[in-house]
């Protein structure tokens, strides 16, 4: 067993990316295409998939498009151009998917998708809109939101449709209840899910948003002082626009008891916990530890805090780290973590880490007993969530891609700067942090592995010891 230490650091530069463009229309008929294979193994004749602001990733994965105040429909069929159904405020919205300037999918406003109150006077029937599709008591019908469940979870769990009933009630309508069935799995299983293989274009946008949020959260954690104001430290994350996948979180002494607490006028102070994260689509970045200059500076009760709680975390990431490798299975990880960081002293509660996309969790391969096995272009979110009533908390929150070698090779022709910054902290982590990483890894995030337990002296790092 490999063991930390502690070790003095330059905070690393590994340089910034350009939004990469949006790719073409190709890149969202191949998806399609995918999509529609899936549904021929499912004896699907049609897919209805379902969006709104919270949860918008599959239709945005299949169209470029997201709704911002609205819902939306989209109806794919196993031939013909598919449709996108709108409110009144979205179909302005519409040229941003490269299929509806391609031609490539057609489209219709039907107004109750709309807010209370606006004009509603313009649109067909959701059920004739249905029926024209060609949804009838011949078809089989899957229905994609957010989520799909298990027996354990849900009686009769294939039938059990997430998306609103008005809509899921007019389909069923049309085709029969029992010949309606949730598809989101198509999507979302982990082993299986479509957007658990990342294309080279999503790998280099996952990458863009997690140097966003790896940046933003250094300069957060370089300005940390005795009484700055929370307000005043979120203002070093830099936001610029990008659309966020969950809420800015920053925890204080004042509000360490309450999860996913975002900045509420609370001022820094010496001897006290302090996280913060922010998360973009297709990243999330978050650290925790003390506000302090050394094991002096806490309470008494937190004494040990390094060598009893945020040391062995660092290890058991450093061997979760080394275990990412295509065939290895989620369950095996899972089981070492378990091993390594018992439930009654760090209170693990959620999954060692989970997939991530557009949403901030799609998945997760790893839990007990888990058969999953890792797969060349899974984005894997390093969420592990230690908790402590005395030690507070610790954490190295970021994303890594899984990218056997011809993903890498193809990485490296479309999108040759996000190749090399990825390979540039590579070599950061094994050279300088000692981790052991497999040549399928490639960190996103421009703080790989820092985690620094004192925050008033945050060039004192964790390092695995050689």
């Amino acid at each position: 067993m490999r063991k930390f230490a502690l070790k003095e650091i330059d905070w690393p530069e590994f340089g910034t990316a350009i939004r990469p463009e949006t790719p073409p229309a190709e890149e969202f008929l191949r998806r399609i295409g995918n999509a529609r294979l899936k549904m021929e193994e499912k004896g699907l004749s049609h897919l209805v998939v379902y969006a709104d602001r919270e949860h918008f990733a599959n239709m945005a994965y299949l169209t470029g498009f997201d709704p911002r105040f609205e819902e939306a429909l989209f109806i794919l069929g196993l031939k013909g151009k598919p449709l996108l159904i709108v409110g009144n405020e979205c179909v302005g919205r519409l040229p941003v998917s490269p299929l509806y300037d391609a031609g490539e999918m057609d489209w219709l406003r039907y107004q109750p998708f709309s807010l209370l109150d606006q004009p509603k006077n313009d649109s067909l029937f959701l059920q004739d809109i249905l029926r024209n599709q060609g949804i009838n008591e011949q078809s089989f019908v899957g229905c994609a939101g957010w989520k799909y469940f298990s027996e354990t979870e849900h009686p009769g769990s294939e039938y059990a449709v997430e998306i609103p009933s008005y809509i899921a009630d007019s389909v069923r309508e049309l085709a029969g209840r029992e010949r309606v069935v949730n598809a989101t799995s198509i999507f979302m299983e982990p082993d299986k899910g479509l957007r658990t293989f990342a294309s080279p274009y999503e790998i280099a946008f996952f990458e863009y948003t997690n140097i966003l949020a790896s940046e933003g959260v250094k300069n957060v954690l370089l300005h940390i002082e005795e009484g700055i104001q929370d307000y005043e430290l979120a203002k070093y994350f830099g936001y610029a626009g990008e659309p966020l996948a969950c809420h800015v979180s920053m925890r204080t002494g004042s509000t360490r008891h309450v999860s996913m607490s975002g900045p509420k006028g609370a001022f820094i102070r010496r001897g006290e916990p302090f996280s913060t994260g922010i998360s973009y689509w297709g990243s999330n970045i978050c650290r925790a530890g003390w506000v302090a200059s050394s094991e002096d500076d806490l309470p008494q009760k937190a004494k040990g805090y390094v060598e009893n709680f945020a040391g062995p975390y660092f290890e058991a990431m450093s061997e979760w780290c080394s275990m990412l490798k295509p065939g290895v299975s989620g369950g095996e990880i899972a089981k070492m973590m378990e091993e390594r960081l018992p439930y009654d002293r760090f209170r693990i509660f959620l999954n060692p880490g989970h997939l991530i996309h557009l949403d901030e969790w799609v998945s997760s391969p790893f839990y007990m007993g888990s058969k999953v096995r890792l797969h060349s272009g899974m984005v894997i979110q390093s969420d592990v969530i230690p908790s402590s009533p005395d030690y507070f908390s610790t954490r190295m929150e970021e994303g890594f891609v899984l990218a056997g070698q011809s993903l890498r090779k193809e990485l490296q022709k479309q999108f040759p700067g996000c190749y090399r910054r990825c390979v540039k902290r590579r070599n950061f982590m094994t050279d300088t942090l000692g981790f052991e990483l497999p040549d399928e890894v490639l960190p996103l995030s421009n703080i790989p592995g820092i985690v620094s337990p004192f925050f008033l002296k945050p060039n004192t790092v964790f390092a695995i010891e050689k």
